[in-house]
């Protein structure tokens, strides 16, 4: 609220909403539902997804990153919601955080892969039925972004669709021609296929070409800083938008499932304007995020190790006071200046 109040704007609804990597796709749902709702006055929503993943020292740490996505949401968009949107909530205890006196996850590999791919598969059944079409498949997404832990599951997630348009739908002679490497699966039980590697290997090998085109220009973001949770799914947003040009883009459909640990997924389509006039200026907005991605300093592994250990140390510590250097940060970045003994945080901007 600091940010609003030099202008005396408290007229604000809206909260801070938390919920694993989830979190910015339930902030974005409800912005969306306001303005489609009797209560909008005509006002933009501002969605800001940002978090920063870290993991204690092991296999786990180098996929860690941190980003941060905004997005104005209002009326006259270049992008624009479809009308289906398919969910799917458990209780699970797949990746989580039961010690508040630590940043650092409690991780369950293997279920964790399994819950994001059952629900993958959950949501992607129920979106087809809420199309209500009989024909409905993965050939109607002209794209597709996912939720993006690491890229090798984005991969195997996408060749997973495929799995699922050759075991949901009934006309298996036209789709023995069109995955004939999926034919020796043909009667294998789908919920029992997660781990199933000469499966996952058939499906990647015949989706391929597919994945290249659909989902890969979607991976600039994930494969150059890792996985930045909550904005993970928007940063896969925005590397193809900065990958495609307009030509590319206009009136195209575009596949988006988010998951959360916990867990909680959706999935849901956008439609990007057939109008130039309107798509062009928001990729020449996003135009400089490769040469920002290139400025970034390099660091050896064992000093950003050595930050990772003085970040775990000052973790909930008040008072508190970063001797970081500020050098790094570019103009405009707003930065912590103390934690009081309170807790109290203060914060500056770099000029």
């Amino acid at each position: 609220m600091q940010l609003f109040k030099p202008s005396g704007n408290t007229d604000i609804e809206g909260v801070d909403t938390t919920n694993a990597c989830y979190g910015g796709t339930a902030a974005l749902f409800n912005a969306v539902n306001w303005i489609q709702s009797q209560f909008w006055d005509g006002r933009y929503a501002l969605v800001v997804a940002g978090d920063v993943a870290v993991y204690p020292p092991g296999p786990a740490r180098p996929t860690g990153g941190a980003g941060a996505i905004a997005m104005l949401i209002g009326p006259n968009a270049p992008i624009t919601f479809n009308r289906v949107r398919a969910t799917h909530m458990e209780h699970v205890y797949d990746f989580y955080k039961p010690d508040l006196s630590s940043e650092f996850p409690t991780v369950d590999g293997k279920i964790s892969i399994e819950c994001y791919l059952s629900a993958l598969d959950c949501c992607y059944e129920r979106y087809c039925k809420k199309e209500n079409r009989p024909d409905v498949s993965f050939d109607d997404f002209d794209y597709f972004c996912f939720h993006s832990p690491y890229c090798k599951l984005v991969l195997k997630s996408f060749a997973r669709l495929c799995v699922n348009d050759y075991f949901l739908y009934s006309d298996k002679e036209q789709l023995d021609s069109k995955y004939p490497d999926l034919v020796p699966f043909k009667n294998l039980n789908l919920k029992e296929t997660y781990f199933n590697r000469e499966l996952e290997q058939a499906a990647v090998k015949c989706s391929k070409t597919s994945f290249e085109a659909k989902t890969l220009p979607s991976l600039m973001i994930a494969s150059m800083v890792g996985n930045m949770y909550t904005p993970s799914l928007y940063g896969g947003l925005v590397s193809l938008l900065v990958n495609k040009n307009a030509e590319s883009l206009l009136g195209k459909r575009i596949g988006m499932f988010s998951y959360g640990s916990g867990l909680a997924s959706s999935m849901f389509s956008l439609q990007v304007s057939k109008d130039a006039g309107r798509v062009e200026p928001l990729l020449a907005s996003l135009g400089d995020i490769p040469s920002r991605l290139e400025a970034r300093t390099a660091l050896p592994p064992a000093e950003f190790t050595t930050i990772l250990k003085a970040k775990e140390d000052s973790y909930n510590k008040a008072p508190y006071q970063p001797t970081a250097s500020l050098d790094t940060l570019t103009s405009g970045t707003y930065y912590l200046i103390e934690v009081d003994p309170q807790y109290r945080r203060t914060y500056g901007r770099r000029p």
